[in-house]
C-alpha cells in the first residue's frame, strides 16, 4: 500500500500526549509494513474553539473527509463547560461522525497480558474475558429530533427524542452479527423493549435478521440486565450489539473489567473511512504531566490497520508488543507491585522498542 493518508486530530487534555505516543508506533509498523503516509495534524474540540470559533472547523471536517482514516486524541474539558451546547467540545465528535456517516462504533474490552490483577473485579471473574461491544453511533436519543430546552407553562421542559428506523437498525445490526461471526458466534442484542417502543422494533428487527446468520447463536437482554451480568459474569457475553445510549454506557462499564479506561480502544465505521480513537476523555488534572496512558490510542491505532487497511497481522503485531510491554512497564492507572512505573512518553518509547 502506498500514499496512505492519515488525519490526526489530537484534541484537548491529553489528547496531544496520547496520539503523539501513537503516531510514533504508526510510523514504526507502517515501515515495516511498506505503507507510504500522508499525516495531516488539525485541531478539534476546544482547541479548535479557542482558535477558529467552533469545534469542529471546516479545515478539519475537510481533512478528515479526505483522508483514509482519522486518528483523534480527546476532547472536552472543564475550561469550555460554560459554552453554549451547540458549541461545546463534544459536538465536534458527533458532527464527525454524521458527516464522515460513521453508524458503527466498535469498543473491545478484554484483558492484556497480566492486567487481570488491575481490574476491581475478582480475577476469576474478569480472567478469559472477551467482549465486542458494537453501538449504534448516528441515530438514537442523541440525534433525535424534537430536543432541545424551551419553557412550556411557566416552566423549563428538557425533551429528547428517542427516534430509530427499520433501515437504521438494519445496518447496525449487521455489523453485530457479521463481527459474531468473526469471533465465537455469539451476539447479545441490547435493548428495552418492554418499555421503549423504539426498542421493540429494534428487537424485532434484529429477531428478524438473525434468519441469514443461522450460525450466530442470537440472545435478547433487557439494558438494565445486561448492566448488571456485565459485572457479575462479563464471560457470559462475546459480542454486544445496542443503541447508541446503551452502548454509551455499557461500554464504560466495560472498562472496569479491563482495570483500566486508558486501556480501551474505539473504532467507529460504516463511511468510506473509518475514526480511531481511545475511549477515555481528556483527563485535564493530568494534561502535560507525562502521566497519561497512551496504550489505548496505540491499540486504536492497531484497530485503525485492522478495520481500514485489512492488515490483521499488523494489529496483532501491535497487540503483542503492548503485551509484552505491560510484563515490565506500567502507567500509574495500572500500576502493581512488581512492576515499573513509567509516564506516557516512555510507556510509548517501550512500545516501539518491543515492535
Amino acid at each position: 500500500m502506498t500514499n496512505t493518508k492519515i488525519t490526526v486530530t489530537p484534541g484537548d487534555g491529553i489528547g496531544p500526549e496520547v496520539t503523539q505516543q501513537a503516531v510514533k508506533v504508526l510510523h514504526a509498523v507502517a515501515q515495516r509494513f511498506d505503507m507510504t503516509l500522508d499525516i495531516q495534524e488539525v485541531p478539534v474540540g476546544g482547541t479548535a474553539y479557542d482558535l477558529a470559533g467552533t469545534p469542529l472547523p471546516d479545515e478539519t471536517l475537510q481533512a478528515c473527509k479526505s483522508a483514509d482514516a482519522v486518528l483523534l486524541g480527546a476532547v472536552g474539558g472543564p475550561k469550555w463547560e460554560a459554552l453554549d451546547y451547540s458549541v461545546r467540545p463534544e459536538r465536534a465528535l458527533l458532527g464527525l461522525r454524521a458527516e464522515l456517516g460513521l453508524y458503527a462504533n466498535l469498543r473491545p474490552a478484554q484483558i492484556y497480558g497480566d492486567l487481570v490483577g488491575a481490574s476491581t473485579l475478582k480475577p476469576e471473574v474478569v480472567e478469559g474475558a472477551d467482549i465486542m461491544v458494537v453501538r449504534e453511533l448516528t441515530g438514537g436519543i442523541y440525534f433525535g429530533k424534537p430536543r432541545g430546552v424551551a419553557e412550556e407553562n411557566g416552566e423549563r421542559v428538557g425533551r429528547n427524542t428517542l427516534v430509530y428506523s427499520e433501515s437504521e437498525i438494519r445496518r447496525i445490526a449487521k455489523i453485530g452479527f457479521e463481527i459474531a461471526q468473526k469471533r465465537s458466534k455469539r451476539l447479545t442484542s441490547v435493548d428495552k423493549a418492554n418499555v421503549l417502543e423504539a426498542t421493540e422494533l429494534w428487537r424485532d428487527v434484529v429477531t428478524e435478521m438473525s434468519k441469514d446468520y443461522p450460525d450466530v447463536e442470537l440472545n435478547h437482554m433487557y439494558v438494565d440486565n445486561a448492566t448488571m451480568q456485565l459485572i457479575r459474569a462479563p464471560k457470559q457475553f462475546d459480542t454486544i450489539v445496542t443503541t447508541n445510549m446503551f452502548g454509551d454506557i455499557l461500554s464504560d462499564g466495560a472498562a472496569m473489567m479491563t482495570g483500566s479506561i486508558g486501556m480501551l480502544p474505539s473504532a467507529s465505521v460504516g463511511g468510506s473511512n473509518g475514526l480511531y480513537e481511545p475511549v477515555h476523555g481528556s483527563a485535564p488534572d493530568i494534561a502535560g504531566k507525562d502521566l497519561a496512558n497512551p496504550l489505548a490510542t496505540i491499540l486504536s491505532l492497531g484497530m485503525m490497520f485492522r478495520y481500514t487497511f485489512n492488515q490483521g497481522d499488523a494489529d496483532t503485531l501491535i497487540q503483542n508488543a503492548v503485551i509484552k510491554t505491560l510484563e515490565t512497564y506500567r502507567t500509574g492507572d495500572i500500576m502493581s507491585e512488581g512492576k515499573q512505573q513509567v509516564g506516557c512518553q516512555e510507556m510509548g518509547d517501550r512500545v516501539l522498542e518491543n515492535l
